[in-house]
């Protein structure tokens, strides 16, 4: 039972050293397996399943084939420049409102979640956008910066996520391997569409609380994000303030409503949907005329370099689950959740305070692709409904990514910020954040239904 967590505590100690993801995953767990079978503790004939793992699990998986082309749209809408046409806009509608730039940062937030789905990029495109405004306005530096980081983080919850991408296909393992060892030999399936739906109504949720918060601080806390009497309000542009908001919004809720649509209504797989909203991004990019070759160059490089790390790291945890595997790792999980009290509570909760410890330092993708495989099988196996589960680990996640002090968010926004914008301010300006995100990933624990709901009424 040693073997097979020390194997896991020195691969995440050499992710925290810095190693590359891939190359520690595959590297640590192949050294083990050489020790394992010198030592009599590690069957070698494990390591033949290797190339039909990687062939199989990775290379003529469709629904991976989503991730390049999910990249391929964000990026090309980050190079089109919706975001700071968003950002005016809504600066425009909501500017007279008291909080009405915080709430239009955080509407963007959600926009570009649901059509980018890069937290790096939102997070720095909307903090060299809109952090200046913002503080030249007057806001505090702790709301300017917690609502822009808040609101990059969305790309982890709004569907379309690679973040559920990603779970979705590690989860129809786990859920498969969960139903085999109690003996049910015709699986059901889980899907990445299944959790995209699930992740709606948790995810509306969170942009309301979100955007509560901010209207009751500006109602508590006038001075620290005064309204705007200088702009104009929407009604005195009249009809050319509608044609702008028209113009602007079109877009990229056309696209949104193109990608989830056809999912939602059965029209498309995440796969096809992916390629829509590709074509539709490079669509939208055309008409606005930022698409030239240099540009299409860029994004097409960008997007070979994510999917290369992305694919790379599947195939390490690949050959590291194998190995885990073959050391009984999944036994001494699964004994020690089912020995800890409270049952399935107890394991869940476990669970949950680990990934949300881990990814402190470590990224979406590592913790996916290293932790869920092995706890997954287990939790499932307890009876957890895998999107309500998906859904929940989705959250946990982008609540890691605002946590200080090692929050990736605060690190993207950092990169970017005036001078005059203190470390402890961003800090400051998160916490409120992770704290409705912990008061969300409470009621959804308290509700599995909020996550549950809608699959089972448009899936039934």
């Amino acid at each position: 039972m040693l073997l097979p967590l020390l194997l896991f505590l020195v691969v995440v100690l050499l992710l925290l050293a810095g190693y590359p993801v891939a190359f520690t995953l595959a590297g640590t767990a192949l050294a083990f397996a050489l020790i394992g079978s010198m030592t009599g503790h590690f069957d070698p004939t494990f390591l033949n399943i290797i190339p039909s793992r990687i062939y199989g699990g990775v290379m003529t998986n469709e629904i991976l084939v989503a991730v390049p082309l999910f990249v391929f749209m964000g990026v090309m809408l980050e190079r089109a420049r919706i975001a700071e046409s968003l950002l005016d806009t809504l600066g425009l509608l909501f500017g007279r409102l008291r909080g009405g730039l915080g709430v239009g940062v955080l509407l963007v937030g959600v926009l570009l979640a649901a059509s980018t789905g890069i937290v790096g990029a939102t997070v720095v495109t909307m903090g060299l956008l809109s952090l200046p405004t913002m503080l030249k306005r007057g806001y505090h530096p702790a709301i300017a910066t917690g609502s822009i980081c808040a609101a990059g983080t969305l790309g982890q919850i709004i569907p379309p996520s690679i973040v559920l991408v990603l779970l979705g296909d590690v989860l129809s393992s786990a859920y498969s391997q969960a139903q085999i060892d109690m003996g049910v030999y015709a699986p059901k399936t889980v899907s990445v569409g299944d959790l995209f739906v699930g992740a709606l109504i948790p995810g509306l949720m969170l942009v309301s609380f979100y955007v509560l918060y901010v209207l009751i601080t500006a109602a508590l806390k006038p001075q620290t994000m005064p309204a705007q009497t200088d702009i104009d309000s929407p009604s005195a542009g009249g009809r050319a303030m509608v044609v702008r908001v028209f113009k602007v919004l079109l877009p990229p809720v056309g696209l949104i409503f193109a990608v989830l649509g056809s999912i939602i209504g059965g029209l498309a797989t995440p796969t096809e949907a992916a390629a829509v909203g590709a074509f539709g991004a490079m669509l939208i990019a055309v008409v606005r005329r930022e698409l030239d070759l240099t540009r299409l160059r860029e994004v097409m490089r960008a997007t070979t370099r994510v999917s290369s790390m992305v694919f790379l790291i599947l195939i390490g945890a690949s050959v590291f689950s194998l190995v885990f595997r073959g050391f009984g790792g999944d036994d001494a999980v699964h004994a020690l959740l089912s020995d800890l009290p409270g049952g399935t509570f107890g394991a869940v909760l476990v669970v949950m305070l680990l990934m949300f410890l881990l990814g402190f330092v470590l990224d979406f993708i590592e913790i996916t692709f290293v932790v869920v495989p092995i706890v997954g099988p287990v939790l499932l196996a307890m009876g957890l409904d895998p999107v309500w589960f998906g859904v929940m680990i989705a959250i946990n996640l982008q609540t890691s990514f605002l946590t200080p002090p090692f929050g990736f968010a605060l690190f993207y926004l950092r990169g970017v910020a005036p001078p005059e914008v203190q470390t402890t301010d961003i800090y400051r300006g998160v916490m409120p954040f992770v704290a409705i995100q912990l008061v969300a990933l409470g009621i959804l624990a308290v509700w599995p239904q909020l996550a549950t709901w809608l699959p089972s009424v448009i899936y039934r």
